[in-house]
């Protein structure tokens, strides 16, 4: 078989988008396959209703960098979303991030100062450097808020008990003192209007699609066909698993359309932070992009570990398991043709604006190549 490809990319994700459309921008010939039975990856989103709904969970695109902000525009116009969640402890409401609405709520202080010297005090328990993910909750927000925000919630995610988690975890846990609500800091956050779908297909423009399509299942015949090969898939997979399958954790989402209600739950997103309930989330998918639908559509997500033959969302990036990678970095290390990348070819968990600049990266150390 002849090659008639320059790129041959393995998975239709955000990653494979932005590498795919560098590639085509630049005249090489792409071709893009993935298992699944469209584009987008986990940012897939699905048109019901007349709602986008956000299939794999909530994506809210964010990033401080001019460039990369301006790079994502090119393929569509972004609202003004602001990621704003609140958290649902058996009943009663606080507002996430952690700041002093939150603070106010659990101790009825006003000011920074008395919030900072109830944290000071509580993280007196904690001496020496955090050893786990509980000491290090309580070093940043005292025991009050671990309780009731973060240990059940995060138990139900990894499905770990906290102090046998690593504090790294939740190294980047936004504490603020003011009365702010946005959780993130970066200087521009939206989402793309009309959905990511669309975005991620206007990325595609130039290249050759074929989805339903598994690489591993046709290694041999697909390989051929093009001169190098971008492989977005689970790296442990791509070698037949031959030092052991790396751990994730998984999702599963309930979709339940609500053809009578409104407005459900108020907001985008609510965090259930108690062990009561077996969700970790519920996501109300018309409040992202403002929907003044009559209809609404909700989403519980629920998160479980992970099983050969099921989609893998977040690495667990423990002593065993980043050991198990850096083997199967070494080998692809010694690779000719193929070149790993995103979320399950790194074995990292990334958000959405470092995908974007990874494979900005990529495309442009490839089309450096000679």
């Amino acid at each position: 078989m002849s090659v008639l490809y320059d790129y041959l990319v393995v998975g239709a994700g955000l990653y494979g988008a932005v590498f795919s459309h560098e590639m085509c921008r630049r005249g090489k010939k792409v071709l893009v396959v993935d298992r699944r039975r469209h584009i987008g990856g986990n940012c897939y989103t699905e048109k019901i209703d007349d709602i986008n709904v956000h299939m794999y969970g909530a994506h809210i695109f964010r990033t401080s960098r001019d460039d990369i902000w301006n790079y994502v525009r090119q393929f569509a116009t972004f609202n003004h979303f602001v990621n704003s969640p609140i958290a649902n402890y058996r009943g009663k409401i606080f507002n996430l991030p952690f700041n002093m609405n939150t603070f106010n709520r659990i101790w009825g202080v006003v000011s920074p100062e008395e919030a900072m010297a109830k944290i000071a005090e509580q993280r007196k328990e904690v001496s020496g450097p955090p050893r786990n993910l509980e000491e290090k909750a309580i070093s940043l927000v005292g025991r009050d808020v671990y309780e009731l925000l973060i240990r059940d919630y995060t138990e139900k995610q990894w499905g770990r008990p906290c102090h046998e988690l690593p504090a790294s975890i939740i190294n980047r846990l936004p504490v603020r003192f003011t009365y702010d609500n946005n959780y993130y800091n970066d200087s521009h956050q939206g989402i793309p209007i009309g959905g990511y779908t669309a975005m991620i297909g206007k990325m595609f423009d130039g290249c050759e699609i074929r989805l339903g399509t598994d690489y591993l299942s046709n290694r041999m015949e697909l390989s051929r066909v093009a001169k190098r090969i971008v492989y977005t898939g689970a790296i442990d997979e791509f070698y037949d698993f031959k030092y052991g399958p790396l751990e994730y954790r998984s999702l599963r989402f309930e979709h339940v359309r609500m053809p009578d209600v409104v407005n459900f739950q108020g907001v985008a997103v609510v965090n259930w932070t108690d062990s009561t309930v077996p969700y970790t989330r519920s996501m109300e998918h018309k409040h992202f992009e403002f929907g003044t639908q009559q209809s609404t559509i909700v989403s519980y997500e629920y998160s479980y570990e992970w099983k050969f033959g099921e989609e893998p969302y977040y690495p667990i990036n423990d002593h065993v398991n980043t050991s198990r990678y850096q083997l199967y970095a070494n080998l692809a290390s010694k690779e000719k043709k193929v070149v790993f990348g995103g979320r399950l070819g790194l074995y990292r968990y990334t958000d959405m604006q470092d995908t974007v600049i990874s494979a900005l990266e990529l495309s442009n150390k490839e089309g450096n190549l000679k």
